[in-house]
């Protein structure tokens, strides 16, 4: 059977299209493992950021530490090309209901987007990449079709991996680790970086949709 690799892009105009060189293969990661403002626990989060770090050379904030604050001044501070927020997010057509889970706040969808842009008028490092591994990232509505994920892109952010609806944690701690594992690469792109993580999925454990086609990569697909 064929597995085509597949991008999304918010837009008719796309920021121009180059892939990640080997040396530009940095992460910085922030996640919650614990449970916090109401949310539920998402235990495996700790497993994906230490196997991530272990493949690609990374820095990171966990739990208490990821604070909106912190997310702020390490984004500006240590511009890795890639951005990973293990963490959950929701997106609404009401701004007051589109938001990333910081440990001490939720960032509203606002700021979120202000916080990115200073990045990118900075001209510091672009993001090249944008990961979202959390509940219902790229979901949208009339007002916004790609929600978070199309605001990342909008804000500067080259691609960005995000997911159509609340994924169960065990499984996108694997398809995540599986996707950096491909991206190591350089012959590789990110879209097919991710269909080889969707596949290594379907063939194993986590056969059933479910588990593996909400993810999306909206963006540069190089």
């Amino acid at each position: 059977m064929f597995y085509s690799a597949i991008a999304l892009t918010p837009g008719l105009q796309l920021l121009k299209s180059q892939s990640l060189q080997p040396e530009k293969v940095q992460v910085f990661t922030a996640g919650i493992s614990e449970s916090v403002q109401g949310f539920a626990a998402l235990p495996a989060v700790e497993w994906e950021l230490e196997k991530v770090s272990e493949l690609i050379p990374s820095q990171g904030l966990l739990n208490q530490e990821f604070t909106s604050e912190n997310l702020a001044a390490q984004t500006e501070e240590n511009p890795f090309p890639i951005i990973h927020l293990a963490t959950h997010g929701q997106f609404s057509s009401n701004p007051d209901e589109t938001l990333i889970l910081a440990w001490d706040e939720k960032i509203k969808v606002t700021e979120f987007e202000r916080l990115l842009r200073r990045r990118d008028q900075a001209k510091l490092t672009p993001i090249e990449l944008l990961v979202l591994s959390a509940c219902q990232t790229a979901t949208g509505d009339r007002r916004a079709a790609l929600g978070l994920a199309g605001v990342a892109v909008r804000s500067g952010a080259r691609s960005t991996l995000a997911t159509l609806w609340s994924v169960q944690d065990g499984s996108t701690a694997e398809l995540i680790v599986e996707f950096y594992r491909q991206l190591t690469n350089p012959q590789i792109s990110k879209a097919e970086a991710l269909r080889r993580a969707q596949v290594s999925l379907l063939k194993g454990k986590y056969k059933p949709p479910y588990f593996w086609a909400p993810f999306v990569l909206v963006g540069n697909w190089q």
